[in-house]
């Protein structure tokens, strides 16, 4: 390569450095992983008014039963933040599968829960359930659909980022 002042090493446009250019997975997981932890204390926060009858229930729903499974859903993303550190790919092999098991999992049961009570608000305009005004099977589908592609992209980038340290890993043993 040259130097600043130098001529450009031949065979190069000085566009070669794009790929460097990306952001790493591991740190846009922990962007996602910041995304589900709000999720989850969300919908705490609506589990927790709900059953200590802080606010009337006209105001705040009781919650769905998905969202209990799903509070599980906060210790993939941990076993997650913990593999960065070393590169540790038992635990993001963990969280990859804890993911499956305790995020995507109670989405799609809770997707299949609330259907019947959304075909009755789109077909008749009926909800029986509010959070704050709105109908609470709006507001959840909402979430399910949000927390559905944060839990999709942070298994995507466990894929991508467990390749490459797999990739680095074997390349070590055959040194």
């Amino acid at each position: 390569m040259a130097s600043r002042a130098g001529p450009r090493a031949a065979g190069t446009d000085g566009s070669d450095y794009r790929h460097r250019e990306r952001v790493a997975p591991h740190y846009q997981m922990r962007w996602l992983t910041y995304v589900h932890v709000g999720l989850w204390l969300l919908l705490l926060a609506q589990m927790c008014v709900g059953h200590l009858k802080l606010l009337p229930h006209d105001r705040v729903a009781m919650p769905y039963q998905w969202q209990y499974p799903y509070l599980l859903s906060i210790l993939p993303s941990l076993l997650g933040l913990l593999s960065f550190p070393r590169n540790n790919i038992s635990y993001l092999v963990l969280a990859m599968i804890s993911a499956g098991l305790f995020s995507v999992a109670p989405l799609i049961y809770g997707a299949m829960e609330m259907f019947p009570m959304a075909q009755q608000l789109y077909r008749h305009g009926k909800a029986y359930r509010f959070i704050f005004g709105f109908s609470a099977v709006s507001v959840m589908y909402l979430v399910v659909v949000v927390a559905a592609q944060v839990h999709g992209w942070q298994l995507y980038y466990s894929k991508k980022l467990l390749d490459s340290w797999f990739t680095s890993t074997q390349e070590k043993k055959k040194k």
